[in-house]
């Protein structure tokens, strides 16, 4: 039998996986797929590594699938489709590992309860995390539970970078800059001499811009500063979270307009950035297509924000020499990544504007850019499947 480690990303309405085999040290795709739409219209669809579709499956609208319904559907899923293969492991996303987990851990169900403790700093994603790590413990699998965490890549920053100016004991309880999309900034880090060896070894900045989005700069491989903070609320406006804001904007509301924390946490994380600006989506693609004048503002101010975070996170390492787009906005949008570079010229990026068109992984940059610009397809599943399989085997 050969040894194979599945991945859950688990979202609040679906539950992304996929199954990779280790095979002469090397880790391959097998199977892909995922479950949408848990409590609406659930539907299922798994495929190979080549993208043949291997189960399809639909539900009526309205039916209630939820998290367990849907680990029970995948678990038939597996059992049916990993001939050959023993999962030794489930490698599971987990967005927040507090201060106290700086490298992924395996699982048991006191791990599980101090991981719980970070629920409020996560509203939106712990629970849904968490849910098939218990499920599966609870499931009496002898497959090993490896939780890795959004934070870790960022754990070792030095602290002026991660602290707010609050009082100490705050800082020491815990209230400080996390920073969040750990998982892939750090699957950029470790492919990035491969097409670029200067980047790699020096200053880099990689957007990771999809419906939640961040930035990060990493020096010589490793997190030195980000934009995101102690919650996935912060820095970049994105989908439907709104980004840095004046903490004097949420007393006024508070105070002018009655709104409690649950009205406020529902504004912030719902009903604010691409939607809330441009009143037509959250989708960038919705607006890019559309002749609406604040579509149009929520674009270039989503670009504009982005640009001088640029600056910002160069600042912090004292230079640049390469910048690096990725996740679905950052790998599909030529319009988003144009605007930003077209703003980050100072800077010494050249875009090449043909480069610049396609889709996935390219480098956009001229070959006179004093900065080097790319384009890498990101891929979390894999590092987490990595990560999952050198917990179990250390």
């Amino acid at each position: 039998m050969t040894e194979a480690i599945a991945v859950l990303n688990a979202g609040s309405s679906s539950l992304k996986f996929s199954v990779f085999a280790a095979v002469d040290g090397d880790l391959q795709l097998r199977l892909r797929g995922q479950l949408e739409g848990l409590f609406t219209a659930p539907k299922f669809v798994g495929k190979d590594a080549d993208g043949v579709v291997q189960s399809e499956h639909t539900w009526p609208v309205g039916f209630q699938l939820g998290h367990e319904g849907a680990m029970a559907h995948l678990t038939a899923f597996l059992d049916a489709h990993t001939d050959g293969l023993r999962i030794k492991a489930f490698g599971h996303r987990v967005v927040h590992g507090g201060v106290e987990f700086a490298e992924p851990v395996c699982v048991d169900p006191a791990t599980l309860k101090r991981l719980e403790a970070f629920v409020p700093l996560a509203p939106l994603h712990q629970p849904n995390n968490l849910l098939p790590i218990r499920l599966l413990l609870e499931s009496g699998t002898k497959a090993a539970q490896v939780a890795c965490f959004d934070t870790a890549f960022h754990r070792d920053q030095p602290l002026i970078a991660q602290m707010y100016a609050l009082p100490h004991e705050m800082t020491a309880a815990g209230i400080r800059r996390y920073g969040f999309h750990g998982l892939s900034y750090e699957y950029i880090a470790s492919v990035l001499a491969q097409h670029d060896e200067r980047a790699a070894a020096g200053r880099t900045v990689v957007f990771h811009l999809g419906n939640g989005a961040s930035m990060c700069a990493i020096h010589a491989g490793r997190s030195v500063a980000t934009t995101m903070g102690f919650t996935a609320v912060d820095g970049l406006p994105m989908g439907t979270r709104c980004g840095s804001v004046d903490p004097g904007v949420l007393l006024y509301l508070m105070d002018q307009r009655g709104m409690d924390a649950r009205a406020i946490e529902k504004l912030i994380y719902h009903r604010s950035g691409l939607l809330g600006m441009s009143g037509v989506s959250s989708d960038c693609r919705a607006l890019e297509e559309s002749d609406d004048r604040n579509a149009k503002l929520a674009l270039d101010h989503f670009c504009y924000r982005a640009a001088r975070e640029l600056a910002s996170l160069a600042a912090t390492m004292a230079g640049l020499d390469a910048v690096v787009f990725t996740a679905g906005i950052g790998e599909n949008s030529p319009t988003v990544r144009a605007k930003i570079l077209e703003q980050a010229a100072w800077l010494g990026v050249a875009l090449d504007r043909e480069a610049n068109r396609v889709r996935g992984f390219a480098r956009i940059s001229t070959a006179a850019s004093a900065v080097s610009a790319w384009v890498i397809p990101t891929n979390e599943e894999l590092m987490i499947a990595r990560h999952a399989w050198r917990v179990i085997h250390a």
